[in-house]
């Protein structure tokens, strides 16, 4: 039976959830158990653990290791070398049997060397920068950079800088809108 996605031949998949125009390269391992959707792009050396969900159209660049309790949603995008955990007090040869849900949602992206604790979710359209270090939630549309990570802009879909107006409305360079929600912590902005 002929698949409708792509393996290098020097790679080593395991599950058979993968959807049609996936492409998985060189070196990569993904074991049973995992599922990833349409028309995604795992690079080399990727390693994907039994229980990983991976949603349509997300990249995966090189050298990334995904653990179990983490789950992806679509159109994410991983950038080079990015880390993720799954266990806040590891130990060799211990294990408590269940790992911290994680979970990236729709849009964010990941820049390259970024690391991502565990239990925690990075909100849609987020932008984690190079080399982060994120140890809680990061909200949709927000931008964090830095050892630990903190907020620095709210940013659009299209990952331009939002500016709002004093109604607290803006709108990026497609005409998507957006309004900026105040509340007890530093607010959150909705796409309008």
């Amino acid at each position: 039976m002929a698949s409708n996605y792509f393996v290098h031949p020097k790679a080593l998949v395991e599950s058979v959830n993968i959807g049609a125009k996936t492409r998985i390269w060189a070196f990569a391992h993904v074991l049973n158990n995992v599922t990833i959707g349409e028309d995604c792009n795992l690079g080399d050396y990727v390693f994907v653990e039994s229980g990983v969900k991976i949603g349509n159209r997300v990249t995966i660049k090189n050298g990334i290791s995904l653990w179990e309790g983490l789950t992806i949603e679509d159109d994410v995008f991983l950038g080079p070398n990015a880390v993720f955990t799954n266990d806040m007090f590891p130990r060799s040869k211990r294990h408590s049997g269940s790992y911290l849900k994680t979970l990236i949602k729709k849009g964010a992206s990941i820049g390259a060397n970024a690391t991502i604790l565990c239990g925690i979710s990075i909100g849609c359209y987020s932008l984690i920068g190079a080399g982060a270090v994120v140890t809680k939630s990061v909200p949709d549309f927000a931008l964090v950079t830095g050892n630990p990570a903190s907020f620095k802009y709210w940013i659009s879909i299209t990952g331009e800088k939002l500016k709002f107006d004093l109604n607290n409305s803006a709108v990026d360079s497609e005409g998507n809108k957006y309004k900026f929600i105040p509340d007890n912590s530093f607010g959150k902005v909705i796409k309008d």
